[in-house]
C-alpha cells in the first residue's frame, strides 16, 4: 500500500509538472521527512526544477500545492523550509486499507527468472561459507515470488573439475580403495565428512611431492573423457557427496528445481556448439604466439582492441585489430582443453535458449514436501518440466568471480546477444569467516597471532573450516539449552522442534543482516542472543504478539485473520489522528512497507534491507508493547484499536520472516 500510494503521488505530480510547466520528468524523487510529525513524504523537486523554471525552490513548491488539487489517499500538501513538500496521508483511510491487508495489482515484469545459487563442489561437506551463497539465493528467490515472479531455482554441479579429481586422487592413490570399497563408504551416513578429510590430506601430499600432481592431471583427463573406471568413481563420489548437500540445504527449506551438471555440459556438446557460435561472431582469437600460443582467447572484459597500424600509410586497419597478451583471457588452451569459462559461456546460452540443444532431465531428490528436484543427464526421462529459456538470470556467486561472471556477459554481448547481457546479474557477495571465540569453540587451536584477529579465514583445503551440519547441530544444541530451561513443561519433541526453529532462525537471519559487500565473522552467541539484531528477536516479537491474543482468550490466527472487520475508519480517524496518535501511526507505517522493502531488495539484490526492516518493526512493536497495557486497557474501543494494531503488526512480521526463510515457534 505504501508502494503503491508513492506511485499515485509521483503520477500526480508528474501530470502537473507536464501540464503546469511543460516538462517532462522522468525521475521524481521522494524521500521520508525526519520525524513522523511532518507527514510520510517529503519531495524536493521544487530544488531540482528551480535552475530550468528560474524560480526560487520555495516558489515553485507554493505553486505545486497550489495547483496539484487532490490526490485519493492523501490528506494535504505543504511547504517547509526552503523548498521541500511535505506530504500527509489521510491515517484512517490508509489505516483501513492495511488492516484489511488491501494490495493493489503491481507491476510485474514477464518471463521466467532463473536463480542459480550454492553451486557446491562436490567433493566434501558444505561449509559455512556455501551457507552464505545458500542463504543469500534462496532469500532472493522467496522475494522474487513474494513479488509475483515466476522462478526456477538452479544449482550447477561441477562433477568433472580439479576438486573432484583430487578426492579420486585420495581414495585411488593415497588409500587404494576399490571401486567397490568406496561405493560401501558412499552408502554410509556423512560421506561428505569422509571426503573433507580426504580432501585435505590429497592437498598435503600434493605439497610433499610435485610429482604427485600428475595424477591429478591423469585423472582429470580420465573424467572429462569419461566411459571409464576412473570417470565411473568420480561420479558415484560426486553424486554421494550432492546428495548430502541437498540434505544439509533442506535443514534450512532451501531447495532446488534443477541441478545442471558440468558433464553433460561436455557430453551433450555444449560447448562444441558455443564454440562455433564463438568463432563465427569473432568473440575468440587464435593466438600463434606469445605465452598464449596455441589458445584460443578472448578479450578480457573491461580492455579495448588494440589495432594494428598499417606501416604504409599509417591507416588503422581494423580487421588486424589485436588484443594485448595482458588482456588475453584463455577460453581454449593450447592442448584442447576447455576452461571454466567457456563452459559457463555454454550454459549461459542455454539458460537463455541461445544454444540450440538441451540436456536430458531426470528426477533426482524428492524433498519432504513431495516437490522434485530433477538432475541433468544425458538421455533422461520424457516427461519433465521446461528448464531454461529465461528472461533474466541471477547467478549468485561470490566476489572473487567477478572476472569471470564479466567474460560470460562480455561474450554474450560479443555474440550479439546484448539484451540477454543486460539481464544478467552477478549477485556478488563478500567472504565468511569465524571470530577467533566460535573458532576456538569449535576445537580449533589458536595461535596468539589468530586470537589477536577480527576473524579467521577458513579454508576447506586445509581441512580448517566449519562444515555446515556441525554448525546447524551447534545451533541446535545451544538453542535447545535455553528452551529446556525456559519451557520444561514441553515434551521432548516440542522442544526440539522450538530449538531447530530458533537455531534456523539465527543462522538465516545472521548471515542476512550483513550487506553483500560486508565480510562476516560468525559468531555463535551473537547469532543466538534474544536481544539486538537477531533472528530470535524478531521472532520473539511475533511470539509476544501471539500471547497477547491467547492471554486475552483469542485464537490469534482467526483474530489476525479477520482484523479488518473488528474495526472502522471512524475508530482508526479517532484513535490515530493528532501528535497523541504518532507513536502508533508510525509503527503502523512501518508495517505497511514490507512490500516496498521487497520492492527495494530485489531492485538493488540487496536481502540485508529486508532483515533491517523485520529488526526495526520488531523494535516499534515491542514499545508499543511495553508502552500499552493492552489486555488492561478499561476503554473497549481503545483496547479493539490496540489489538488490532498488534494483530497487523504480526501479520507483517511473519511475513517479513517468512521472506527471510524463517518461521516463529509457538514460544520461546
Amino acid at each position: 500500500m505504501y508502494r503503491h500510494l508513492e506511485r499515485r503521488l509521483v503520477e500526480h505530480l508528474r501530470e502537473f509538472l507536464r501540464r503546469t510547466y511543460d516538462l517532462e520528468t522522468a525521475n521524481i524523487v521522494v524521500e521520508q521527512p525526519p520525524k513522523i510529525e511532518f507527514g510520510e513524504y517529503a519531495l524536493p523537486v521544487a530544488f531540482e526544477l528551480a535552475r530550468s523554471l528560474r524560480k526560487a525552490p520555495r516558489k515553485i513548491a507554493e505553486e505545486i500545492v497550489a495547483g496539484v488539487g487532490e490526490i485519493s489517499g492523501f490528506e494535504k500538501f505543504e511547504v517547509a523550509g526552503a523548498g521541500y513538500i511535505n506530504v500527509r496521508l489521510s491515517r484512517a483511510e490508509f489505516a483501513t486499507a492495511v488492516a484489511a491487508d488491501q494490495s493493489p495489482a503491481a507491476d510485474v515484469r514477464p518471463g521466467k527468472v532463473l536463480v542459480e545459487h550454492s553451486s557446491i563442489n562436490p567433493n566434501k561437506a558444505a561449509h559455512i561459507g556455501h551457507l552464505r551463497n545458500a542463504i543469500l539465493g534462496d532469500t532472493f528467490v522467496r522475494l522474487l515470488r513474494f513479488a509475483g515472479r515466476e522462478v526456477d531455482v538452479q544449482n550447477y554441479i561441477d562433477n568433472t573439475g580439479a576438486q573432484v579429481a583430487d578426492v579420486v586422487v585420495g581414495f585411488l592413490h593415497i588409500e587404494r580403495k576399490s571401486r567397490a570399497q568406496i561405493e560401501a563408504l558412499a552408502a554410509a551416513p556423512r560421506f561428505d565428512y569422509v571426503c573433507w578429510d580426504l580432501y585435505a590430506r590429497v592437498a598435503h601430499w600434493y605439497e610433499e611431492d610435485k610429482a604427485n600432481l600428475q595424477a591429478r592431471a591423469a585423472t582429470l583427463h580420465s573424467i572429462e573423457e569419461g566411459n571409464n573406471e576412473t570417470a565411473a568413481i568420480a561420479d558415484l563420489i560426486s553424486v554421494a557427496v550432492l546428495k548430502r548437500h541437498l540434505e544439509t540445504m533442506d535443514r534450512l527449506d532451501i531447495e532446488y528445481d534443477f541441478l545442471p551438471r558440468e558433464s553433460e555440459i561436455l557430453h551433450l556438446h555444449f560447448w562444441d556448439a558455443a564454440f562455433t557460435k564463438l568463432k563465427e561472431a569473432g568473440v575468440l582469437t587464435y593466438e600463434n604466439d606469445g605465452k598464449n600460443s596455441g589458445c584460443w582467447v578472448m578479450r578480457r572484459a573491461g580492455t579495448a582492441k588494440h589495432a594494428k597500424t598499417n606501416a604504409e600509410d599509417a591507416e588503422v586497419n581494423a580487421e588486424n585489430a589485436e588484443i594485448k597478451e595482458e588482456d588475453q583471457k584463455v577460453i581454449v588452451r593450447s592442448n584442447g582443453t576447455v576452461g571454466y569459462v567457456g563452459k559457463d559461456i555454454a550454459y549461459h546460452m542455454w539458460k537463455f535458449g541461445l544454444l540450440g540443444r538441451d540436456f536430458g532431465y531426470r528426477k533426482f531428490y524428492r524433498y519432504p514436501n513431495a516437490h522434485d528436484c530433477w538432475i541433468s543427464t544425458t538421455d533422461g526421462e520424457k516427461d519433465h518440466p521446461h528448464f531454461g529459456e529465461v528472461a533474466e538470470i541471477y547467478n549468485v556467486i561470490d566476489a572473487r568471480q567477478s572476472e569471470p561472471q564479466n567474460t560470460v556477459i562480455e561474450a554474450l554481448r560479443g555474440l550479439g546477444h546484448g539484451e540477454a547481457a543486460d539481464r544478467y546479474t552477478h549477485f556478488s557477495y563478500e567472504m565468511v569467516a569465524l571470530t577467533p571465540r566460535c573458532a576456538a569453540e569449535l576445537g580449533y587451536t589458536l595461535s596468539d597471532e589468530d586470537k589477536a584477529r577480527s576473524w579467521i579465514e577458513v579454508s576447506g583445503r586445509k581441512g580448517f573450516g566449519v562444515k555446515a551440519d556441525d554448525l546447524l547441530d551447534a545451533l541446535i544444541a545451544s538453542a535447545r539449552k535455553e528452551v529446556d530451561a525456559r519451557h520444561p513443561e514441553l515434551s521432548e519433541v516440542e522442544r526440539a522442534g522450538i530449538a531447530t526453529q530458533v537455531a534456523i532462525g539465527a543462522l538465516r537471519f545472521f548471515m542476512l543482516k550483513f550487506t553483500k559487500p560486508s565480510v562476516i565473522a560468525f559468531d555463535f552467541n551473537d547469532a543466538l542472543s534474544f536481544e539486538g539484531e537477531t533472528g530470535p528477536y524478531v521472532q520473539y516479537a511475533v511470539v509476544r504478539a501471539s500471547n497477547i491474543f491467547r492471554k486475552g482468550g483469542y485464537d490469534p490466527e482467526s483474530f489476525c485473520r479477520d482484523a479488518a472487520d473488528r474495526i472502522s475508519t471512524e475508530d482508526f480517524a479517532k484513535y490515530l489522528t493528532g501528535e497523541s496518535g504518532n507513536d502508533i501511526w508510525e509503527l503502523w507505517l512501518a508495517a505497511a512497507k514490507t512490500s516496498y522493502i521487497v520492492g527495494q531488495c530485489i531492485a538493488t539484490t540487496e536481502p540485508a534491507y529486508l532483515a533491517k526492516h523485520g529488526f526495526q518493526l520488531a523494535q516499534l512493536f515491542n514499545t508499543f508493547y511495553h508502552r500499552y497495557p493492552i489486555l488492561s486497557e478499561a476503554n473497549v474501543g481503545r483496547k479493539k484499536f490496540l489489538l488490532v494494531t498488534a494483530a497487523v503488526v504480526r501479520r507483517e512480521l511473519i511475513r517479513v520472516l517468512g521472506a527471510m526463510g524463517i518461521t516463529a515457534p509457538p514460544v520461546m
